[in-house]
């Protein structure tokens, strides 16, 4: 973890304004609003249908909120599709993990390294770019796969598949990259593989927005924690003070016996 000082210093890297999603007549998001800045690890966590997914979803283009804004970097990504979003700094994983089977490793990297244009796709095909085949190599160390490049993902565990679809994330090396559920399935030593992971990601230029249940990992290795539920943010500030926040033990890590 970061020095809390520090990074209340550093820069907003992303702002939420007021932001609603509403599904038929379900109110997913009801006017969250918070901030990330550059460098932190933020948490986003909750009960389930508390609107997290939903929220990753709102951010990065793939669900149109009903109002509010979302700003990164200070652009406002209002009315931005998810492939310009991607572009301006943004990139996600999905609790599936959705990875390319029929690609080797290092191939389903290569998928996300660069951000193709018309011009250069076909460029590609007659000389593909160094600096994306490097920028592979260098997450394959960072993730702890560069062995397994040229496997294919059914040859892979379940926490190695999930270190791929880490690594395709961050192949194109992201200003800001969205987590929803890594953990999903691990046990707690691949779980503490991927921890040792998230938090060197700071250090390499890239801010992280994490949903998870597991509360050791969130509680280890996240700057500032906040809670929904029921689509409403009841809570935000460090670990420590979340964890003991009477509103959030109500809602979601149960209450004391």
């Amino acid at each position: 973890m970061n020095d809390p000082a520090d990074l209340v210093e550093a820069p907003v890297l992303l702002e939420v304004h007021e932001l609603t999603v509403r599904h038929g007549g379900l109110l997913a998001l009801d006017q969250v609003s918070l901030t990330v800045h550059t460098g932190q690890i933020a948490g986003l966590i909750g009960p389930n249908g508390a609107g997290k997914t939903t929220c990753i979803d709102a951010l990065t283009g793939f669900t149109r909120p009903a109002s509010g804004r979302v700003i990164l970097a200070g652009r406002s990504l209002d009315g931005v599709a998810p492939h310009d979003r991607a572009r301006a700094g943004f990139a996600r994983t999905f609790q599936s993990l959705e990875l390319f089977d029929d690609l080797t490793v290092a191939e389903n990297l290569l998928v996300s390294a660069g951000t193709p244009t018309l011009v250069s796709t076909l460029t590609d095909v007659l000389r593909p770019k160094r600096h994306d085949r490097d920028a592979v190599d260098e997450v394959l160390d960072l993730v702890g796969l560069r062995g397994r490049g040229d496997d294919l993902p059914t040859a892979l565990s379940n926490s190695e598949r999930h270190l791929v679809a880490l690594g395709r994330a961050l192949a194109p090396r992201p200003s800001l990259v969205l987590l929803d559920e890594p953990t999903a399935g691990l046990d707690p030593a691949e779980t503490a593989t991927l921890a040792a992971v998230l938090r060197r990601l700071p250090e390499r230029g890239t801010t992280v927005v994490l949903v998870d249940h597991d509360m050791a990992l969130v509680l280890g290795v996240c700057d500032i924690v906040h809670v929904l539920d029921q689509g409403r943010l009841i809570a935000s500030g460090p670990p420590a003070e979340v964890a003991a926040d009477p509103a959030v033990i109500a809602a979601y890590l149960g209450q004391p016996t």
